[in-house]
Order: structure tokens, then C-alpha cells, then sequence
């Protein structure tokens, strides 16, 4: 296999530093593993935390280097600390206490209190696997989780995702209740619905236990446990099982970027020192994010957050995951203020390699664990190698978000005209890429929906979406944003370099912003669910947004056509034309306002093409100007227009704000 500076020329100044880098992760490898497995040495969780043996009895550990004393306290014993529930140290900062099995029952509610000099406080286990809140007090306690019925998988794992087609979502708010959503509400309600909208993937936000939900589950307190908010461990792995059983595979974002700041819920200042995981002083907090930052070049650090990997995988059969802040994680200062023009500041002093390293090793375990795991990062500084095999030096991802690609639509529909947008840079801006990375691109995804932002058809349609919404209105911003809507989703998937996403609601137009419940809106649920109904409203149009996402993606997959790389065939700025090909496939998209071009010819291959998909069908709320089904046959004439490559001229008619696919057959 190719190295990244062979096959990118412009790295070939970084070799050394690309081959140190290298070198430092195998050597880091060697150190946690030895010559064996790296998902044999990563076992913490076993260890750690709250443990019940063969005979029933309960063994709790902890590790908390810098504590005099620490007690197990609970509703079993009043919350006192007492010496039958005093942990014995075990020497190198462990903790451990047995009890008997009468001393402790499934649902009863625990925590630590930790004794350091100079103080102490209540802590929670920082190896808890199942956290509850109290309705009435919003205290945060550890609870006993063993119950009688284990849960008994019924299906395997759904498979290799070389192009996952994701759909993103939150358990919470997937309710169109205004109240927080469950995990068995989702299995039964939503996952139907991404069956049968074609996506193979689920991406789930917020499952690791964050003590405020308006933070989007990304300012995480308990890293082993999942948020109990949403319903139980056994009622997230019958929906792991059931999407496995429909052939959707489930991903989680993990976040490994940071921890939240909280010391009574969380990891900082855990045993009285700030620096237990993290680096210590004002280094380790986070400038932006008001969290704590994790030290990846500690041994301690590296075993919690690998073993926290492994223990996901192990115990709710995820697929794999989105690991979120990889930029963050990077470099020192975060990527914050910085645009990454030149592949030196990928190689230079801010660079923090330790966390290059702990992210090439959490890749690797997802590997071990399933050869069909898959890893994305979240990184908008597009780190050379990041998403390259270790083996050709890389750090090892399988795919990093195409983040450029939704802030482009953004600028584009933010600050041009439609008259001012261009064919050649959207095509640049949706296909750029080095060639070794696999890549995700996504016109929108969570981020551009939360409150402060806007959807692209909010953007598109503003305050005229709340009146113009019904099949029988008319109203030509809304009837824009419509026809737009459909183009810059079909060019988004159709150039998507490995992999397309979708965060649910979007494929239909969800109306709003999202806005968690706070005290500046009153508590209210109002903005953090999802609409359903809209779309399930025969009357109205989001449907039909719906079922053209739905036959885009259908078609996609159906075709293989990710399997090859896009081929541009016509940016006509001046007709705001843009043509390009893509395995058997050919997309056609006008995005004029105007202009509709009758026998525009191109050059293509010879054959004969079939038009399989267009925007302007009448079962996607379109105006019905193009025949489906209709075949087109490229006659052997060179065409001056667009590509020279082919020796054959198609012409096609192509409405204004309107595009269409033709399949060669």
C-alpha cells in the first residue's frame, strides 16, 4: 500500500515528521499491548466500577491516586459513611470493596464520597454504567443495574457500509410529543421510517450521560453510562437488535473531545486533583467549550477512553462510531480562529500528537472488535492522512465529514443570488478531497438547525413556510425553495465522496430551528422534537420533499453509484448548467431561475440513457415538465460543449430549477 506523501506529492516535504508520527503510534501500540491484540489490554471496564461475582456477592473498584479515604454511600445506607462501606486501597491509586449479595438489589442508588488532603465531596463512579436523575431534586446518582431478565440478542451485526447512506438522529427529540422521546418510542415509530426511506445507517446523538440536555448529549458526565433519560440498557439494545434485523447499522457519537466541567456528576476534580484525566491547570480547560481536556499522552487516560470504546461495542453491539471535536482534539489550541490553508500547520508544534496517536488506537480497536466497524471523524481542518489506513501512514479513520460542503450552502444561499452561484465551485467545493481520504458529505446535519441557525428551507422560504405550505397555495418563494431544495440534496448525495448524510426531518423540509428546552424559552419542548405529521399530511408538501429524498436514495444504493468516483461533464456558468456522470448514472441540474434550455447537448458516452430520476415529477411537487421514463440516445457527433473526453453528443431538455438522472441502459 501506498504511502499518503506517494500518492500526494504536496505531503512529500512532511515525510519525516509523517514518518515519526507513524512510528510513535506503532511504539505507543507496543507499550499498551505488546505483541498481541490491542482489544485484549484495554479492559478497565471489567475491572472497574460495580461488579457482581458468580455467587452473587458485589466487588466495586475505582481508581482515585491522589483519595485518603473513599465510601460507597447509598439509599442502603442512609448516605452515611460508614466502615462497612469503606473501600480498601489496593496500592497505584486502586480502591476496592466487596460486599455481600443482600447488601446490594438492582435499581438502588449509590455514589462515592472521596476523602483527599486539604477536602473531599460526593463523586460519582467514574466507571458508572447506569446514572439517574431525580425528578424532583435534578441530583444525579449511580444506580445498581442487574436485572433478573438479561437481554438476549436475536440478531448479528448488519455489515460491511463501505457508502453508509446515514440518517442522524436524537432519541429525545424524535417524539412529535413535547416532552423527551424514548428509545422504545424510536424503535417502534421511527426506525420504520428510515427502513423505508432507504438509509442503511443510523447515527445517534447524545447517548453517553450528559447532565444537561439542552447540550445536544455533548458535554458528557458519565462516559460508561447511557443516558437514562431515554428509557433503559435493555430498551436500547432491543433497537440496536432491531435495526439490525431490518439491515440498518448503528453508529454512536462518541465524544472523547472533552468532559463537562461538573464535579459532582462528572470526571473533573474527581479524587481533588484537576488532573486526574486531563491536563492540569489552565491547559486543561477548554477556551470555547467551558469543559475539561483530556491528556491523551497519559496511560490513564488512554485505558479509560479505550476501554470506553470497547465497552459499547461489547455491550450494545454498535456498529461503530462518529467520534465528535476531532478538531478540538488536534491541535492545542483547539483549531480555534484558524483555516487550515497550508498541509504545515497539519505538522507543526500545534499539533497535540498525543491525541493523534489515542485516535489512531481507537480506530484500530473498533477494527479488532468488528472488521466491519466503521469510524468518522468530525474534523474541519481535513488533517492529512486522517481518514488514510494506518497502513499507508494514516491515523486510520474510515471517513471524515465533508463539513466544507453544508457551511458552502450556507454562503451560497446566504449571501448570492441565484443568478451569482457558480457551477465550477460548487462542483469544487462538493468533490475536492485528497484521494486517499473517504469522506461523508451532507448538505445539513444537526448543526445547521440549531437555534441561532437556520435549515436550508428555512433559509430558502422564511416566514412564507408557515402560510404557503399546502398543495393548493401559491407563492414563488416557497415554490423556490421547493425546487431548490430537491437540486441541492440530489448534487449533494451525487457527488458525496464515500458516504451521504441526512439528520432526520431534513429529507422533508422540517420546518424551524431546534431549540432544547432552557430557561429563555420558558422550558418549552416546543422546537425539540420532530414534525411527522407534516409530512404524513397528504395536503400539504413536505411529502413530497419526503418521497423524493426517499427515491433519490433508493436510487443511489440501488446503483452502486458512490462505488465510482464523479466525473465532470458541463459547468455552464453562463446557463447555470451543471452535468456530471457517475458509474452508469448521468445528473443533469439546471439551476437557472429562468432559463429552460430545449436540446442541450453535452458530450457523453455512447448509449442509451433513461431518465430515471427528476425534481420536477408531480409526485415531488413538481410542474410535470419532463416525462419519466423517457429514453435519450447520445448520437456519435463531438459536442464543443463540456467535456472532450467522449465522442458522442446527448441532448436533453432541461427545464429552469430542475434536474433529472438518466441511467445508461
Amino acid at each position: 500500500m501506498k504511502k499518503i506523501y506517494e500518492t500526494d506529492p504536496w505531503l512529500m516535504p512532511y515525510k519525516d515528521a509523517i514518518d515519526a508520527r507513524h512510528e510513535h503510534i506503532w511504539q505507543t501500540l507496543k507499550h499498551i499491548a505488546g505483541d498481541g491484540p490491542l482489544k485484549d489490554a484495554v479492559n478497565n471496564h471489567m475491572f472497574y466500577g460495580l461488579h457482581q461475582c458468580a455467587d452473587g456477592s458485589w466487588v466495586f473498584r475505582e481508581f482515585a491516586p491522589n483519595a485518603n479515604k473513599i465510601f460507597l454511600i447509598g439509599d442502603f445506607n442512609n448516605w452515611k459513611r460508614t466502615d462497612g462501606y469503606a473501600l480498601q486501597p489496593l496500592g497505584k491509586g486502586n480502591w476496592e470493596l466487596k460486599v455481600p449479595e443482600m447488601f446490594l438489589r438492582h435499581g438502588q442508588l449509590y455514589k462515592l464520597y472521596i476523602e483527599w488532603p486539604g477536602g473531599g465531596g460526593e463523586r460519582l463512579p467514574s466507571y458508572a454504567t447506569r446514572v439517574v436523575q431525580d425528578e424532583v431534586t435534578k441530583v444525579f446518582s449511580a444506580q445498581v443495574w442487574a436485572p433478573a431478565k438479561k437481554y438476549v440478542w436475536k440478531h448479528g451485526h448488519a455489515g460491511k457500509r463501505p457508502h453508509p447512506f446515514i440518517y442522524e438522529c436524537h432519541i429525545g427529540m424524535a417524539s412529535e410529543k413535547e416532552k423527551v422521546g424514548s428509545f422504545e418510542e424510536f424503535r417502534k415509530d421511527v426506525l420504520p421510517r428510515v427502513k423505508k426511506l432507504g438509509y442503511d445507517t443510523i447515527q445517534i446523538m447524545a447517548l453517553q450521560e450528559h447532565p444537561y440536555y439542552g447540550s445536544f448529549g455533548y458535554q458528557v458526565s458519565n462516559f460508561f453510562a447511557l443516558s437514562s433519560r431515554f428509557g433503559t440498557p435493555e430498551e436500547f439494545k432491543a433497537l440496536v437488535d432491531d435495526a439490525h434485523g431490518k439491515g440498518i447499522a448503528v453508529i454512536m457519537d462518541i465524544v472523547h473531545s472533552h468532559s463537562v466541567k461538573n464535579t459532582l456528576e462528572g470526571l473533573a476534580e474527581f479524587d481533588g486533583t484537576d488532573y486526574l484525566y486531563f491536563h492540569g491547570g489552565p491547559k486543561g480547560d477548554h477556551p470555547a467549550w467551558g469543559s475539561r481536556c483530556f491528556d491523551y499522552g497519559k496511560d490513564e487516560t488512554r485505558y479509560y477512553l479505550l476501554s470506553n470504546v470497547k465497552y459499547w461495542m461489547e455491550e450494545y453491539h454498535i456498529d461503530g462510531f462518529r467520534f465528535d471535536g476531532v478538531t478540538s482534539m488536534l491541535y492545542w489550541d483547539h483549531g480555534l480562529g484558524k483555516d487550515f490553508g497550508n498541509y504545515g500547520l497539519y505538522f507543526d508544534g500545534g499539533v497535540d500528537e498525543d491525541a493523534v496517536i489515542y485516535l489512531s488506537l481507537a480506530t484500530r480497536l473498533v477494527k479488532e472488535m468488528n472488521p466491519n466497524g466503521i469510524t468518522i471523524a468530525e474534523d474541519v481542518s481535513a488533517m492529512a492522512g486522517l481518514a488514510a489506513p494506518f497502513e499507508a501512514f494514516g491515523v486510520g479513520f474510515d471517513f471524515r465529514m465533508s463539513m466544507g460542503v453544508a457551511d458552502h450552502w450556507i454562503k451560497w444561499i446566504k449571501e448570492r443570488s441565484d443568478e451569482q452561484w457558480s457551477m465550477g465551485e460548487v462542483w469544487w467545493e462538493l468533490t475536492g478531497k485528497r484521494a486517499e481520504e473517504k469522506t461523508i458529505s451532507y448538505a445539513e446535519c444537526h448543526d445547521q438547525a440549531l437555534v441561532g441557525d437556520k435549515t436550508i428551507i428555512f433559509r430558502l422560504m422564511d416566514k412564507e413556510m408557515y402560510f404557503c405550505m399546502n398543495k393548493g397555495s401559491q407563492n414563488g418563494l416557497v415554490d423556490r425553495g421547493i425546487a431548490l431544495h430537491k437540486l441541492i440534496r440530489l448534487v449533494t448525495a451525487g457527488t458525496a465522496g464515500d458516504g451521504y448524510l441526512n439528520f432526520m426531518g431534513n429529507e422533508f423540509g422540517h420546518p424551524e430551528w431546534i431549540d432544547f428546552p432552557r430557561e429563555g424559552n420558558g422550558w418549552s419542548f416546543k422546537y425539540a422534537r420532530r414534525q411527522w405529521s407534516l409530512a404524513d399530511n397528504p395536503a400539504l408538501r413536505y411529502g413530497d420533499l419526503r418521497q423524493f429524498d426517499e427515491d433519490m436514495v433508493h436510487l443511489l444504493r440501488r446503483e452502486g453509484v458512490l462505488n465510482e468516483r464523479p466525473e465532470l461533464l458541463v459547468a455552464d456558468e453562463q446557463k447555470k448548467i451543471l452535468i456530471f456522470k457517475r458509474k452508469n448514472c448521468i445528473f443533469a441540474l439546471n439551476f437557472s431561475p429562468a432559463g429552460s434550455y430545449a436540446d442541450y447537448g453535452f458530450s457523453a458516452p455512447a448509449g442509451t440513457y433513461v431518465n430515471v430520476l427528476d425534481s420536477d415529477a408531480p409526485q415531488y411537487d413538481g410542474y410535470n415538465r419532463l416525462q419519466s421514463g423517457e429514453k435519450h440516445v447520445a448520437v456519435p457527433e463531438r459536442c464543443p460543449n463540456g467535456n472532450q473526453a467522449y465522442d458522442h453528443t446527448l441532448k436533453v431538455y432541461l427545464p429552469a430549477r430542475c434536474a433529472m438522472v438518466l441511467k445508461q441502459v
